[in-house]
């Protein structure tokens, strides 16, 4: 579990392709203190488990799902990527709830100055915009960023001054892709309705308590 605040900005220094997945080592240093192999690490917003730490880097395998519904085969030695270690009890939640698992990539159509601030408009496939509201949370590449408006094809988040430094987003072009997280609870709220439909059950708080709400 992350918080989508991101901790620094790695390197790719490493990618070894095999025929469906690959193997990634990743330069960083802060989200290297205190590590071990088999911790986790939200790569521009994909949770990797580490298999192996180097001084400066750590190394990583990815499965075909991951490599399938990622943005990870647009990668290339010394792209920069988002990386954050996973949430502990002592950690503040700055951002929302995000699990590193990734639903999909939408690609960057539009930015626009406004302000002090930068409008990111994201073309996406129907199958995410229907988990994306306005005024709610997603990460883009494992940022949390807040929706400001959603259409019938895109939505748009803005990014102020410290995300752009902090994050690698301000190096987005129009046609980029950008790995999306939606927000796991408009998930979970569709898995309910599904089943209620399925079962005729109505949504009362004896059902939400018994299936884990309350």
């Amino acid at each position: 579990m992350f918080t989508g605040i991101v901790e620094e900005i790695g390197r790719i220094i490493g990618i070894e392709k095999k025929s469906e997945s690959m193997v990634l080592t990743i330069e960083g240093e802060k989200v290297l203190e205190n590590t071990a192999i088999g911790d986790s690490i939200a790569t521009n917003g994909i949770c990797l488990t580490v298999t192996s730490l180097g001084e400066n880097s750590f190394t990583a395998d990815v499965m075909p799902e991951t490599v399938y519904r990622t943005s990870l085969e647009n990668l290339s030695s010394g792209t920069e990527v988002n990386l954050e270690r996973a949430l502990t009890l002592n950690k503040p939640l700055g951002g929302h709830m995000v699990q590193g698992h990734i639903d999909g990539t939408g690609t960057l159509s539009s930015t626009e100055k406004k302000g002090n601030s930068l409008l990111m408009t994201i073309t996406a496939k129907p199958s995410l915009l229907k988990y994306i509201v306005e005024k709610g949370s997603i990460a883009l590449d494992g940022t949390s960023l807040t929706v400001v408006a959603v259409t019938e094809n895109d939505f748009t988040v803005s990014l102020i001054p410290q995300t752009l430094e902090d994050t690698i987003l301000y190096k987005k072009k129009n046609g980029d892709r950008i790995n999306i997280e939606c927000d796991i609870l408009g998930k979970y709220v569709e898995k309910l309705l599904s089943f209620q439909e399925t079962k005729e059950e109505r949504i009362t708080e004896e059902f939400l308590g018994k299936y884990g709400f309350l």
